[in-house]
């Protein structure tokens, strides 16, 4: 997609999707992300993109998704963490949203889900943390 440290590649199966609807995501505006660590040896991130008929029709929808790849092109590498397979989603508001918006949206998105990515499992799933 672009000049990053590390390769990106688009997502492009059902089971990439699935897999990653199971991990972390978070909403912000007009986007849905949804971040999964593949917990593999490969420094390479995927990236993928959807958008619902609720969006509208196809125009709308493939609108959307343009603008979507073009924000994940823009902050993926500087914000993206290798070994990771994103998912952007669009909602409602994501083919009018102002752009300056929009990839507000996304990097706010992209930087939450690092910092949850951060915290021990334990910690998430609301097991007590161990006592030293």
């Amino acid at each position: 997609m672009t000049d990053a440290s590390f390769p990106i590649e688009r997502m492009l199966t059902r089971p990439q999707f699935l897999a990653a609807a199971k991990a972390l995501s978070c909403a912000r505006g007009a986007v849905v992300l949804q971040a999964r660590d593949r917990a593999d040896a490969e420094p390479i991130v995927r990236v993928g993109f959807t958008a619902t008929k609720k969006i509208g029709g196809a125009v709308t929808r493939n609108r959307a998704k343009r603008r979507l790849r073009e924000a994940a092109r823009v902050l993926i590498p500087a914000h993206g963490r290798p070994g990771f397979d994103y998912v952007l989603i669009a909602r409602g508001g994501a083919p009018t949203r102002p752009w300056p918006r929009l990839l507000d949206d996304v990097k706010s998105a992209l930087i939450s889900l690092a910092a949850e990515s951060e915290i021990p499992p334990e910690r998430l799933t609301g097991a007590p943390s161990p006592k030293v």
